[in-house]
């Protein structure tokens, strides 16, 4: 996979995430991102909200995002967002940075999913 590859499925994947957790969009962060391949280790800056991938290392990243390049793929193209809680759940991804950012990131994602899960429920 090439670094244009790779930056294009981190924009997907960035904007498939934001359009399910609406809230995120205006968060202002900046991520670094590490896909490990196969002796091969590709680090990207992704900015937030304006979304900017970067193939670069984010050394004013506040949380620092690592998985395997091959699961990356995978779920880029096709993850929903509790296939991304179930990622990091279970340690097929992990982030690290500040608590109350960490924190803040699963707070909106969860209540997000909350609402998700009532509004299917009142449609049935």
């Amino acid at each position: 996979m090439t670094s244009a590859d790779a930056k294009d499925l981190i924009e997907t994947a960035v904007r498939r995430f934001v359009e399910e957790v609406p809230a995120l969009a205006s968060i202002k962060l900046v991520v670094a991102l590490e896909l490990r391949g196969r002796g091969d280790v590709q680090q990207f800056r992704v900015q937030m909200p304006e979304l900017k991938v970067s193939k670069e290392v984010a050394s004013d990243a506040r949380v620092h995002v690592t998985m395997r390049r091959e699961f990356f793929n995978i779920m880029a193209g096709e993850a929903k967002v509790p296939d991304w809680i179930e990622a990091f759940t279970y340690g097929k991804a992990q982030a690290s940075g500040p608590t109350q950012i960490l924190q803040l990131i699963e707070n909106v994602v969860e209540r997000s999913e909350e609402r998700r899960r009532t509004r299917r429920a009142h449609k049935h």
